[in-house]
């Protein structure tokens, strides 16, 4: 499988440095190739073109968050506690790799319509997994009952996703992850059983 090949991961990780430098727009393959260390063709191996590489690179990312997520879920906690461990490992990984909070936060979303869509594709895994944990909320008591899960979801996502996208405008200046307990809060509050 080529996603296990040594090349795959370093053109991978090149293009987050690349795009997150230079923009989506701007980072040329050969821009991608060359801070990768290979022959500009060696793309071409692994990736039909740069939309291909952009994709791949949500989905390698995603499904990192997501593998995490699983984990989470399994541990015997709380579902209040997954919550604030979702968030937190989200914080977490991004304050950790600021090319891809960039990459993700901002980058993705200058990109066309067909590019949104299979992007959206990708993240729904992750959504699915959220939507696990607020399930198991209302079940065990802890989450509203009556609350819409779809809109729970959004709100969620939502919040993390646009926390991170401020800390990425303004330029990483403060401690993302510091947030994680506040954000929870938040969140908690608005779902918690009453």
């Amino acid at each position: 499988m080529k996603k296990e090949k040594p090349k795959y991961r370093q053109i991978i990780d090149a293009a987050i440095i690349v795009i997150a430098e230079n923009g989506y727009h701007q980072s040329q393959v050969s821009k991608i190739a060359k801070q990768a260390g290979v022959a500009d063709g060696t793309i071409y191996l692994y990736f039909k073109n740069k939309e291909d590489i952009l994709i791949s690179v949500f989905d390698e990312k995603m499904e990192m968050f997501a593998d995490r997520l699983k984990e989470i879920i399994e541990e015997p906690i709380t579902a209040s506690e997954k919550l604030f461990k979702m968030v937190e490992n989200h914080f977490t990984v991004l304050s950790a790799d600021r090319h891809l909070a960039t990459v993700t936060q901002l980058e993705l979303r200058q990109s066309n319509l067909a590019l949104r869509l299979r992007i959206n594709a990708v993240l729904k895994n992750y959504l699915v997994l959220l939507d696990t944990i607020l399930k198991d909320g209302i079940a065990n008591g802890e989450f509203d009952k009556d609350m819409d899960i779809r809109l729970a979801r959004q709100m969620v996502f939502g919040t993390i996703d646009e926390t991170t996208t401020t800390w990425v405008m303004n330029e990483y200046k403060y401690d993302l992850v510091a947030l994680s307990p506040k954000v929870h809060q938040l969140l908690f509050n608005a779902i918690k059983a009453e």
